[in-house]
């Protein structure tokens, strides 16, 4: 799909919908993201008036207009570069992030555990759930990792790096034991969990500069995804995943009878395309 394209699916609110209808914070942010990458302006400008007029008073951003809860996707948001989202928005953003976890990692949780007589050898990782008050899982978790390591690489702060820390601690304890990922299961029914190539990909663009056993192992995962998968959604994320770790092939091409069905695979298939934007977007 073309930039005209894209832009042509804009709402008139000036945010976009995963396919058609009512806007989205998500697939308007990934809008945005595409349209920066390619010097868009006019329809980034109206994007982002829309994303402004949806923060919430805590800071962060609900799914879609008309709900009055923050979510994950406020991480989401928080990846639109300060100097464009505003610093104010941007900075709250930051906050709402860094002040929600998920439930296991709450004291409550861990005393609730304590007086049912389960103490674990060492405490959960503190990491991130889709809604607030429930348990943390990949996709969350890698979003938000991607944001805060995006905040930390021009705003050092020791408070966001401990977080990023455990973010990423979370997600080499969930890495499946033959590589990648899944949205956060180990162990299924008693047997090894399998890997999903999104959450791969997610997870690995979460793990940027990591090098150790488990991400080698995940990019071999990934690599061979990359040759497997037809869905743009996979495509789209093993490529950013490989992308962060210099392992995307230089002469790769997605297969043509891969279509783009939603607004979020055409904005990410088109930032991956903008190789270089697609690198300032996500880490700075």
């Amino acid at each position: 799909m073309s930039i005209e394209s894209l832009v042509s699916r804009q709402n008139r609110d000036g945010g976009w919908a995963y396919v058609r209808g009512a806007s989205w914070t998500e697939p308007t942010v990934y809008a945005v993201l595409a349209l920066l990458a390619a010097g868009e302006t006019e329809a980034v400008r109206r994007g982002l008036t829309w994303l402004r007029a949806q923060q919430l008073p805590d800071g962060g951003w609900p799914p879609q207009t008309g709900f009055d809860e923050s979510t994950w996707v406020t991480a989401v948001a928080a990846l639109v570069p300060r100097e464009h989202l505003g610093t104010q928005s941007h900075g709250r953003a930051i906050e709402w992030v860094m002040k929600t976890c998920g439930e296991e990692s709450t004291h409550t949780f861990r005393l609730r555990q304590w007086l049912l007589g389960y103490s674990p050898a060492r405490s959960e990782p503190v990491a991130w759930p889709w809604v607030p008050g429930t348990a943390s899982w990949v996709g969350p978790t890698s979003i938000s990792v991607i944001a805060l390591d995006k905040e930390n690489a021009t705003r050092r702060s020791p408070a966001i790096a401990r977080r990023i820390a455990e973010g990423r601690r979370f997600l080499m304890e969930r890495g499946c034991p033959g590589g990648g990922w899944n949205h956060g299961s180990v162990r299924v029914y008693g047997k090894d969990g399998l890997p999903y190539p999104e959450t791969t990909g997610i997870a690995l663009a979460a793990l940027r500069g990591v090098r150790s056993t488990q991400t080698e192992k995940a990019i071999a995962v990934a690599q061979e995804f990359l040759v497997e998968s037809r869905s743009a959604d996979a495509l789209n994320w093993l490529r950013l995943g490989l992308l962060a770790h210099d392992h995307l092939p230089a002469n790769y091409s997605v297969p043509a009878n891969v279509t783009c069905r939603t607004l979020i695979e055409t904005s990410l298939n088109m930032l991956v395309a903008e190789t270089r934007g697609a690198r300032e977007l996500f880490w700075g």
